[in-house]
């Protein structure tokens, strides 16, 4: 286990795991945090004042003996993504997600029928849209003071995470505008375990 990085310099200083190392102890519910470097996951990360741009859910596949990131992506949406494309072929190009990876778990023991809970929703809102206009919106809210936006029928990746894990009483606590993948991160029930990229 890790402690939580403070700032993009300590994360830099963690050393890299290989995924073949880490992958047979991964487990469904485990979180990926992803700090990238592209300009989008910049504007993301200042816009939100996150260390990390993305977050998502592991889902173990048993059956097919896959890892899958259940997640909200700005091009996809709400979908299911193999792990092992962030490490050798993101969005098809061929190359490695370009920033960096880290895994979490949480602390609290959830039982496998809570997990079903917070994998069912999740899948439940596969295909929903990102919500492209959030990390504006955000912006304008932190402005002007306003509180909570109402909930929409399209996604950020931390209000995925998190709504899934309200379905087991989990509740990640939000700043008044907006609940960030830091948010998530600095929550006292997540516990960092590794860096992969």
């Amino acid at each position: 286990m890790i402690r939580l990085p403070q700032s993009l310099k300590e994360i830099d200083k963690l050393k890299v795991k290989e995924y073949t190392e880490i992958r047979d102890n991964l487990v469904t519910g485990d979180l990926v945090f992803c700090s990238g470097k592209y300009w989008i996951s910049g504007v993301i990360r200042y816009f939100s004042g996150s260390m990390f741009s993305h977050v998502g859910i592991i889902y173990r596949d048993v059956y097919l003996n896959r890892v899958l990131i259940l997640e909200a992506e700005i091009i996809y949406g709400v979908r299911l993504a193999p792990l092992s494309k962030y490490m050798k072929d993101y969005h098809g190009n061929r190359k490695p997600y370009k920033g960096r990876m880290l895994l979490a778990k949480m602390r609290k023991p959830i039982s496998e029928e809570e997990m079903k809970k917070v994998i069912s929703y999740g899948m439940d809102e596969l295909t929903r849209p990102y919500d492209n206009w959030e990390i504006f919106r955000i912006l304008l809210r932190v402005l002007f003071r306003k509180g909570r936006k109402e909930r929409n029928r399209s996604y950020i990746c931390s209000e995925l995470v998190s709504d899934a894990f309200k379905q087991v009483g989990i509740k990640f606590k939000a700043n008044n505008t907006y609940i960030s993948p830091d948010e998530i991160a600095k929550d006292i029930n997540v516990e960092f375990i590794e860096r992969i990229l």
